[in-house]
């Protein structure tokens, strides 16, 4: 499977807002190897064991998986105000999710040096 794949199968209630979260990561992750990883789309850095940005339909909500540490801590403000598990940003409601904040965590994620994932 892949990106595109995975893609066609969610609900259409929800495509346009993971078909947009994607294009977001291609372009602001360059370099990055977009995979699957645990069934969902991820982004993992070359030479490095593992993703850094994933996402994927839930259930009950879009998930985005900031797994650097050090861009959570540097962003704690902005998350605070959102449903944010240890890694994991919820939206609940598509047509509410944060493509500005996504956009500059995903910008701090690709200027950093290769650093812890949770």
């Amino acid at each position: 499977m892949d990106a595109v794949t995975y893609l066609a199968a969610v609900p259409e209630a929800r495509r346009e807002a993971l078909t947009r979260l994607r294009e977001l990561c291609l372009a602001e992750l360059p370099g990055f190897e977009e995979v699957i990883a645990y069934g969902m789309p991820a982004y993992v850095r070359p030479g490095e064991p593992a993703g850094e940005i994933a996402w994927a339909n839930q259930k009950q909500y879009i998930s985005f998986y900031l797994l650097r540490t050090d861009v959570r801590d540097a962003f704690a403000d902005r998350l605070a105000a959102h449903d944010m598990g240890k890694a994991c940003l919820r939206f609940r409601n598509p047509a509410k999710v944060d493509f500005d904040l996504l956009r500059d965590l995903l910008r701090a994620t690709a200027s950093a040096a290769p650093g812890k994932v949770c």
